[in-house]
């Protein structure tokens, strides 16, 4: 018997630009089409939303049913993942990748339960919204007025072998939802004050459909990179988030590595306050989940120890977060930002400014 690891599965992503759109119903009349041709699916969760159309999409199919989870006196139901690999099918069918599991589960996020399944040599049919891409969190956040708090890392969407947009016009999705489809009761109302509002729609619908060209011209063959890296500076400081996140997304569009830097007096940073300390590491946990190569230089100068490293690097693009007055700042201010900008006249300097969110 071969001790080799299995093949990896293959993933495949049904994206969409909001609830109704008709994921969940593309994804199952996928499943039921893999089985025609004597697939072995199964259905590893399914999020009915009481819309019996898709309910009715099950019938035939294999579930594996929820394991229940006890969390502060309240039952909860999870995809039990350790049963679909038992189950080992070809396909599993997998809704809600966002999701994020009960604490004290085997894992934080259902898309890290999806990862594992696809470590044991299972493909994944899944779906997702574009507004849970964490990349576009801050420009979500800025479009909505709304915090989007469940998101998925961009490298696992870009390691699904296939993403599909199921796509509706806003008028044909807000049609859908006054008539029950999508929601019911009051949650129709909540819905049209935060994310169906047409003009809301239409901007989700647009960044759904780049996101999707996106996605599909990066697995085109002969794709290469032809820039150099790209680099941000990182502090203690909020504003630290969306600038990783800026990062991030630009080093995936041009196809090249982004690297998130601290520069400290200190070999560590144990001359910082405990607080703000723990807000740099997280900043730099937050940067490494996301895929970033994360640096901390020691020095006194920021601006020469950052574009020294840049130049050593290969870097042509420098993001900063544009400082703020304030009596807490970080080893920040418009000097820094001067001073990079005037070392660095070889690079392309951005100055990120947080922006407020459109009500």
């Amino acid at each position: 018997m071969s001790n080799s690891s299995p093949t990896k599965g293959r993933l495949k992503v049904f994206l969409g630009y909001a609830a109704g759109v008709g994921k969940t119903y593309q994804m199952l009349e996928e499943a039921r089409e893999l089985k025609r041709s004597a697939a072995d699916v199964v259905v590893g969760y399914f999020e009915p939303h009481a819309r019996p159309d898709t309910i009715a999409l099950m019938e035939g199919l294999e579930s594996i049913p929820c394991r229940a989870v006890e969390y502060r006196g309240t039952r909860f139901e999870e995809m039990d993942t350790d049963a679909i690999i038992a189950r080992h099918p070809e396909v599993a069918v997998v809704d809600e990748f966002p999701h994020t599991n009960v604490p004290g589960s085997p894992r934080a996020k259902r898309w890290e339960d999806v990862v594992y399944i696809l470590d044991h040599g299972i493909h994944v049919l899944t779906t997702m919204n574009v507004q849970h891409l964490e990349s576009l969190n801050d420009q979500i956040y800025n479009m909505t007025g709304v915090r989007v708090r469940e998101t998925v890392p961009d490298w696992v969407v870009q390691q699904a072998a296939e993403v599909v947009m199921i796509d509706l016009t806003p008028p044909a999705l807000l049609n859908r939802l006054d008539r029950g489809v999508v929601y019911q009761g009051d949650k129709i109302t909540k819905a049209k004050e935060n994310f169906f509002k047409e003009s809301t729609l239409v901007a989700l619908r647009e960044l759904a459909l780049r996101e999707t060209a996106f996605e599909v011209e990066a697995r085109q063959p002969g794709r290469e990179n032809t820039a150099g890296r790209v680099l941000v500076y990182i502090t203690g400081d909020a504003a630290s988030v969306p600038l990783i996140r800026r990062g991030k997304r630009v080093a995936d569009y041009m196809k090249t590595e982004c690297l998130a830097v601290v520069v400290s007096p200190a070999a560590n940073v144990s001359h910082m306050v405990p607080e703000q300390r723990d807000r740099l590491q997280k900043n730099l946990d937050f940067a490494h989940n996301l895929h970033l190569e994360t640096h901390v230089l020691t020095g006194t100068d920021i601006a020469e120890n950052l574009v020294a490293f840049a130049r050593e690097h290969g870097v042509t693009q420098i993001y900063l977060a544009r400082p703020k007055p304030s009596p807490l700042n970080f080893p920040f201010s418009k000097d820094l930002v001067e001073k990079v900008a005037r070392l660095a006249r070889d690079m392309e300097v951005t100055i990120v400014a947080e922006r407020a969110a459109r009500r």
